[in-house]
């Protein structure tokens, strides 16, 4: 591909960037858009995405419009009523394809999504991705000679106001969802680790959107002394309330970059995916626990509804013994 510099494009003043989905892959471009708007601080930037996922970009001061995308697949005339001189596709799927041909732009650039590395890596074992840059870098490789700033990522909550406030108890936020399986830690691993460190002094704040309400319910009758704010996918008031929290233990899911998005600290657990992949927390303090004795990892790139080796290795010996340990350290450490 022959790319045009950067400066090229700007004689319009116009970007369309387009992420449509899902939650921790719209806050991976919140750098990417920070970083046009402190270079080019007249260019104008709209944002498509699905209507479910506007809270990412709600309160952002760096893009002029947001536009959302219905569950029909509808979104307003007036984003085709503009002419762009840059497209910047990061879905790079066949919704995306569609939405973008109907847009009248003289460029479009689309993120590279390394399909063909993924699946060597997780069929063949064969890693190409060794030396592969973190998502939000990846993003910004779209478009030629462009550095992101230093800056992590982002999430403004404009005036919600939290739930709880730090300097009344020690608390350590779970998010314990997924929307898959292998990259979830069992639930009774976050028990155990939960009543540990009620015993230890802290408290433990469960967050979760609509999908994790009943399992948040279920560990909050289990961990003493917890706190249960799961809720119908409020992400501002969740990222307000994770804001209280010392750090937050989660498995690799939009949570964890949200609470990076906030600038709480965050351990990981990994299961079914790696590092490899781009989306570990970017620009935050972070401790991220795998298995690395097996050879199966990775046994997808997105997650599976079950371990297809029948035996779950890779998330049931990072024991709530080895969290708690090393959770110490880490809250120890900040």
């Amino acid at each position: 591909m022959n790319y045009i510099p950067l400066t090229d494009y700007i004689k319009l003043n116009r970007i369309l960037i387009i992420r449509l989905s899902s939650l921790g892959d719209i806050l991976l471009t919140t750098p990417l858009v920070r970083s046009l708007k402190k270079k080019y601080p007249d260019i104008l930037i709209n944002f498509l995405l699905r209507k479910e996922y506007r809270d990412v970009y709600k309160f952002n001061p760096y893009i002029n419009n947001l536009y959302l995308l219905e569950r029909d697949n509808r979104f307003p005339d007036e984003l085709l009523n503009q002419k762009y001189n840059l497209v910047l596709d990061l879905q790079n799927n066949f919704r995306s394809v569609g939405i973008r041909k109907k847009v009248e732009t003289e460029k479009v650039r689309v993120f590279n999504k390394k399909t063909f590395e993924k699946l060597l890596l997780v069929n063949f074992k064969i890693n190409k991705l060794k030396n592969a840059e973190q998502i939000p870098v990846r993003y910004a490789a779209s478009l030629e000679d462009f550095q992101l700033d230093d800056e992590g990522l982002d999430l403004f909550t404009g005036d919600v106001n939290p739930l709880i406030k730090k300097n009344e108890k020690r608390y350590i936020g779970f998010a314990p969802g997924s929307r898959h399986f292998t990259k979830m830690w069992p639930e009774d691993y976050y028990i155990s680790l939960g009543n540990k460190l009620f015993f230890s002094g802290f408290t433990i704040v469960l967050f979760g959107g609509k999908d994790d309400k009943d399992l948040c319910e279920r560990l909050s009758q289990k961990i003493q002394g917890s706190i249960n704010l799961s809720n119908d996918n409020d992400l501002l008031l969740t990222a307000v309330n994770i804001k209280e929290c010392l750090a937050v233990v989660c498995n690799d899911s939009g949570l964890m970059h949200a609470a990076c998005a906030v600038k709480v600290p965050v351990m990981a657990l990994y299961g079914s995916t790696v590092k490899e992949f781009g989306f570990t927390p970017y620009r935050n303090r972070n401790l991220i626990l795998e298995n690395k004795t097996l050879t199966c990892r990775p046994c997808t790139h997105i997650g599976r509804e079950s371990c297809p080796k029948k035996h779950f290795k890779c998330m049931l010996e990072l024991t709530p013994e080895l969290a708690f340990d090393k959770l110490q350290e880490f809250i120890n450490s900040l």
